[in-house]
């Protein structure tokens, strides 16, 4: 099979959330999909450019699911939870946010997706007729820091759900 960039980016995405972002390296990617370092740099400059390539893609991704959230056609509350269990199933997200600590661009990368949701956050709980930005930064914090309190998707997406119940029951 021949590799692509694509390839490689997956592989760096599965690395990050196995062994974390000190595992984003040409050696430890290559002898993990069974390739070579110069498949690597055919496809990447260096490193950092294979960094930067990781963070656009996920950036990108989460910007285009935010962009069909904002299309879908159903209540309010339901695109809320709906968004908030979308959020919680990426396990790549809690890894990036602790690699965000050591490198400005993916702290600068969250940082816009972060503002970009929690307009869409605050856009529905408008139109479930809560004004209240608190509650929207409040599921923000929730999405970001649950992951790292626990790793059962089930878990997860019960305690979201209780908190949008809780600020829907106001």
């Amino acid at each position: 099979m021949r590799l692509t960039p694509d390839h490689w980016l997956d592989a760096g995405f599965d690395a990050l959330v196995a062994k974390g972002a000190h595992a984003l390296a040409a050696e430890p990617l290559a002898r993990q999909i069974g390739s070579t370092k110069g498949s690597f740099y055919w496809h990447f400059k260096d490193v950092p450019a294979y960094h930067a390539a990781l963070i656009d893609r996920w950036r990108s991704d989460a910007l285009a699911h935010l962009v069909e959230a904002l299309a879908a056609d159903r209540p309010a509350d339901q695109r809320l939870r709906q968004f908030g269990h979308h959020v919680l199933t990426d396990q790549v997200e809690a890894t990036l946010r602790i690699w965000a600590q050591s490198n400005d661009q993916m702290a600068t990368a969250l940082g816009e997706v972060d503002a970009e949701r929690l307009t869409y956050l605050s856009l529905l709980l408008r139109e479930l007729g809560l004004s209240n930005a608190d509650f929207a930064r409040a599921l923000q914090a929730a999405l970001i820091g649950v992951p790292h309190l626990t790793q059962d998707p089930s878990v997860q997406r019960a305690t979201f759900d209780t908190l949008v119940d809780t600020i829907l029951a106001l």
